[in-house]
């Protein structure tokens, strides 16, 4: 079955989940490490900018809470990093990734991976979805971030979510600060059309 397999090979991956320590001297804390997971996609593809609700030549939009997921990266230094590369991925609306270990209901429109890069002040932007349950898991959002000295694989979860509190993966993180960095509101925002909601995530990586 889909959940026992996914259920597997998430305890499996839980020596990936890492410890942390604040940094003392400026109280900035790096973002967790977590598992990559099963869906990383097997195969980039064609179409795989930052806009997630569209996929080159359909017609239509995904099923879903549209969210425009925005942030800056710094360095545990404090200060932002231009130029690195960020990649998002995600169930659907109907908890089923785009990937084909997972045989779940598919949406034609939406694109399940994304990728850009941060502009020079560090900047980055996402347009996706608000991310579901499925199975075994609280709503989350993979995010992978590639410096020219690092790499780093998170997840990013909604702020409110009851299930957050029997989320296997995300509890294993023992410091406090360091869990509820990876939690954030997704809400609505003064001047977004068509009930868009925004999400805002800066992430902290060591150099």
């Amino acid at each position: 079955m889909l959940l026992d397999r996914r259920y597997i090979l998430g305890l499996c991956g839980l020596g990936l989940v890492c410890g942390f320590h604040s940094l003392a001297s400026n109280k900035i804390v790096p973002t967790p490490q977590q598992m990559k997971g099963p869906f990383y996609p097997e195969e980039i593809p064609l179409d795989s900018d930052n806009d997630l609700i569209r996929v080159r030549g359909k017609r239509g939009i995904a099923t879903g809470q549209i969210t425009n997921l925005m942030g800056t990266l710094y360095g545990s230094n404090g200060l932002p990093i231009p130029n690195a590369r960020l990649e998002i991925w995600q169930c659907n609306a109907f908890g089923s990734y785009t990937h084909a270990e997972d045989g779940g209901n598919q949406d034609p429109f939406f694109q399940g991976f994304g990728k850009t890069v941060t502009d020079s002040y560090g900047r980055y932007r996402f347009k996706t979805i608000k991310p579901v349950a499925y199975p075994g898991r609280s709503p989350h959002i993979h995010m992978r971030i590639v410096t020219a000295h690092s790499e780093l694989f998170t997840q990013i979860y909604v702020q409110g979510e009851p299930s957050n509190n029997r989320d296997f993966l995300l509890n294993m993180i023992g410091e406090s600060s360091a869990r509820e960095s990876l939690i954030i509101p997704f809400e609505s925002e003064v001047g977004r059309l068509n009930n868009e909601i925004v999400a805002r995530f800066n992430p902290v990586v060591l150099i």
